[in-house]
């Protein structure tokens, strides 16, 4: 699947199953809360902090994906083409970082 296709589905998705978009604020504020549960899966599962009961059988892969999730819902919202976006910005981070990381000490 595509960013594009992905974009399309979404948008379907809302549209017929999930009624309409939430307002913009919204949704800002579920990205965040699903970053947040994302961060603790991370935590627990790469980092230093114990697994909660209730932590346990999250799926990091499903976390992620609510994470797409909202992103793309808050693109279709606001008229961003993420494939464009993403392009762009890759461009532009080849561009300014080209040299910078491969002079890095710390990634050696």
């Amino acid at each position: 699947m595509t960013i594009e296709q992905a974009q399309e589905q979404v948008d379907h998705w809302i549209k017929t199953v999930g009624v309409r978009y939430f307002n913009e604020l919204t949704n800002m504020t579920i990205l965040t809360e699903e970053v947040g549960e994302l961060a603790r899966i991370m935590a627990r599962t790469y980092g230093e902090q114990s697994f909660k009961e209730s932590d346990k059988g999250r799926d990091l892969g499903d976390e992620m994906a609510d994470v797409l999730w909202v992103l793309i819902c808050l693109a279709n919202q606001t008229g961003v083409n993420l494939t464009e976006a993403f392009q762009k910005n890759l461009e532009k981070k080849t561009s300014r970082d080209k040299t910078r990381h491969k002079g890095n000490e710390k990634l050696k």
